[in-house]
């Protein structure tokens, strides 16, 4: 399923894509529940609140999308193009980072890789969430190496503490197309102050979308092509097996003692390819579009202003 948070109508709301169609899960189950003589009423107030709902909140969207069949409803039904796609989360509870965990992103940095090697985590900030179209921006004077990162995002479904490796993908919601945009001055430079998290958690450096797209859609994880495009160049080009730590793994190492909650994210990590360790580098600047796509979680595109 690809759940999604949308503006229609002045309004906005939350639900799923079928096809070229977009349903409001609030007002189609209210309808389903008033065809059956039930007081009618809202699923969930937004795509967190029914993630933090549970298994009893899936069966009732899967209900209520049975219920209305291939039906177009006025007003419960928008095509595509009359919806306005945002983050499909805009307020999880934290966003946990990996930091080099693809080796062809390591041997760019020259560093040399051992047999032992531990998820790097950071914090990214959850104020820095944008959706699909969204601006990605920043103020020159704070910043004037901005770069892309193409990542896999996971979304944690049910509260998660000290969960070993071959349990860990039952606790996953979904996936979804993730950006972890970087100012590389703040981050790297004396100047900037070395300050990792600073530089990786401004205003709109985290675009997020266009779906999120249940665990039940996507069997292998570990095998999804993931790319990343800057005004229609290819700039990354891997696949999600090459993570050093897969996603089980970072699961169980992160819960070993900070608790995962429903709706958190998890940014994997991104591949070879990113603008600082190109020679020469090469950074984003207005005008610029860039486009993340992980295989099987559609486009997410943003412009640079």
């Amino acid at each position: 399923m690809k759940l999604v948070t949308f503006e229609a109508g002045n309004q906005t709301r939350w639900g799923a894509v079928r096809g070229d169609t977009v349903v409001d899960l609030n007002l189609a189950r209210a309808m389903y529940l008033a065809s059956r003589g039930q007081e009618a009423r809202y699923l969930a107030t937004d795509l967190l609140d029914f993630i933090r709902q549970g298994a009893d909140a899936r069966e009732a969207v899967d209900e209520t999308l049975e219920f209305l069949g291939s039906r177009i409803v006025e007003g419960i039904s928008f095509h595509t193009a009359a919806a306005k796609l945002r983050a499909p989360l805009a307020h999880p509870s934290k966003i946990v980072a990996i930091g080099l965990n693809y080796g062809e992103h390591r041997r760019e940095q020259n560093i040399i890789e051992t047999t032992n090697i531990y998820p790097i985590l950071f914090p990214k900030f959850p104020s820095a969430i944008i959706g699909p179209g969204d601006p990605i921006t920043w103020d020159p004077a704070l910043t004037q190496k901005v770069d892309y990162e193409a990542e896999l995002g996971v979304v944690i479904g049910q509260r998660a503490t000290r969960v070993p490796v071959v349990e860990a993908l039952d606790y996953v919601f979904g996936y979804c197309n993730l950006n972890d945009v970087s100012a590389r001055d703040l981050q790297f430079d004396e100047r900037g102050g070395r300050q990792f998290t600073r530089g990786k958690s401004l205003d709109t450096f985290c675009p997020l979308g266009p779906y999120l797209v249940t665990r039940d859609e996507i069997p292998d994880p570990q095998n999804l092509a993931l790319r990343c495009w800057v005004n229609g160049e290819l700039r990354q080009n891997s696949n999600t097996g090459n993570m050093l730590s897969s996603i089980a793994q970072l699961i169980a190492f992160i819960t070993q003692g900070i608790t995962l909650l429903p709706g958190d994210i998890i940014a994997t990590g991104t591949p070879s390819g990113v603008g600082h360790f190109a020679k020469p580098p090469v950074y984003l600047k207005p005008g610029d579009v860039v486009e993340v796509e992980v295989e099987r979680l559609g486009r997410l595109t943003n412009p640079v202003k």
